[in-house]
């Protein structure tokens, strides 16, 4: 097993890291920016290294200046968290080239799935259903108008390097996909440095599914279930939960075989996730694999009662996984707020600053993983994730009961957040019943006047 760790990352997940690492006897190192010096992070590592200036570009994005801090500080991994360099295939070839673990798939595997289309034949040929599309990128709007028509409308434009939403498009005719195609291929440069696009048909109200998979190094994959993530807006997801309200257990043996398949495939090790768009026909099509950690994997964890971070950690140093896929099962059920420092009632304006006072909820089947504190300044140089509140219980019902009692005592002041919008869906009727996609929130929106919610005495 590892002595001592690198946390390639900052937040709250750099703080999940770090306590998993604690419990398993395992030091750690965290490296930070300017903005992040008060960061809890920092105060909870063994160790810590500044890396550089608040923009990200010049600290959490600088592979030689994480190399550097991981020679410095001895380490014998390295591990990405999400987002950054966490899919970057190069920071983790440099990894193995420097003979330090990249606690993650191969850099041959994350550059292989990054690519969208290279990841969808990659399905294709283990046997997974995919949205109809493009074989690879599409080079001109003239070839993309053409392939529209054959698959007909309406159609996606998606970068091929992308992620979070940016670098897409949706178009319902041959005018929108036009303009469409050439401000995704603009998008996708100044976010990942490749403006390649493919085209997908869109599939209308679907319902996003995603699969946790863990494959170790002896060969074995197992999958921990499936979560849904359709709340989500602009493909930034809001709320997740575990088990998806629309699986049965035939239609949930089917997608997590394929997810599995998938993962066997491309001789996957490490944590991972296969997505799946859930048509209301019933029909799942694949559409892209992160060989990475997930925000939402504490659903899974506490549906299923497996540590995803551990599990990672173990499989990085060569451990195999210690048990079946008949030994696991759904024990619980589980849901998942993000909460941002973002302004619903705004168009989710970002709400960067400094928390005034901050009461975290607790009690029975209640957790919540965060970095921030009273007194914490948001900075607005990296996302608006202030936390994750997760609650669960024995059922459905149950876990949503739970989870509308722990938004009321969440009290954040100084700062706007997601909580008055996350509080006012635990009370609708159609999320209640299971009965949303992918467009809910839009819908919500539309029909609600989000106010601001005082915590209850």
């Amino acid at each position: 097993m590892f002595e001592k760790i690198l946390i390639a990352n900052r937040g709250e997940i750099a703080v999940r890291i770090i306590r998993a690492c604690r419990e398993m006897g395992i030091r750690t190192l965290a490296v930070f920016s300017e903005a992040d010096a008060t960061s809890m992070h920092v105060q909870l590592a063994d160790e810590a290294i500044c890396i550089g200036p608040a923009p990200s570009a010049e600290s959490y994005l600088k592979i030689d200046r994480i190399i550097s801090a991981a020679e410095l500080g001895d380490v014998d991994a390295i591990h990405p968290g999400y987002g950054f360099l966490a899919e970057n295939a190069h920071f983790a070839e440099v990894c193995e080239n420097c003979n330090i673990k990249f606690i993650g798939p191969r850099s041959s595997v994350i550059k292989m799935m990054g690519d969208k289309a290279v990841a969808k034949e990659a399905a294709r040929k283990a046997g997974a259903p995919v949205v109809p599309g493009s074989d690879g990128p599409v080079s001109s709007e003239h070839d993309a108008v053409k392939l529209a028509k054959r698959i007909g409308y309406p159609v996606i434009v998606k970068a091929v390097g992308g992620g979070g939403g940016r670098g897409m498009r949706i178009a319902h005719n041959d005018v929108s996909l036009q303009k469409g195609f050439h401000t995704a291929r603009t998008e996708a440069e100044r976010a990942f440095s490749n403006p390649a696009v493919y085209l997908e048909k869109y599939i209308e109200l679907p319902r996003h599914i995603e699969v946790q998979i863990l494959g170790d190094q002896k060969g074995k994959v197992l999958h921990l279930f499936e979560r849904e993530c359709s709340i989500q807006r602009r493909h930034q997801k809001l709320i997740e939960e575990s088990p998806s309200p629309a699986l049965d257990e035939s239609l949930r043996k089917y997608i997590t075989k394929a997810a599995v398949r998938i993962a066997e495939k491309v001789e996957y090790t490490s944590a991972g996730t296969i997505e799946f768009l859930l048509d209301t026909k019933g029909h799942f099509y694949f559409i892209e694999m992160n060989t990475r950690l997930q925000v939402e994997h504490p659903v899974t964890e506490e549906a299923v009662g497996i540590d995803v971070v551990k599990e990672q950690i173990r499989i990085a140093a060569g451990e195999p996984l210690l048990y079946e896929q008949r030994d696991l099962r759904i024990m619980r059920h589980a849901i998942e707020c993000r909460i941002n420092a973002e302004d619903p009632a705004n168009d989710f304006r970002p709400s960067p600053g400094r928390i005034e006072s901050y009461y975290c909820p607790g009690g029975p089947g209640v957790r919540v993983d965060s970095h921030c504190y009273a007194g914490y300044t948001i900075p607005p140089t990296y996302d608006s994730m202030i936390g994750k509140l997760i609650a669960y219980g024995r059922d459905r019902r149950s876990a949503i009961d739970r989870m509308s009692r722990a938004l009321s005592e969440y009290s954040i002041q100084g700062v706007k957040t997601t909580i008055p919008l996350q509080r006012a869906i635990m009370q609708d009727p159609d999320f209640r019943r299971g009965r949303y996609s992918t467009g809910f929130i839009d819908h919500f929106l539309g029909t609600k006047q989000i106010e601001p919610v005082e915590p209850e005495a």
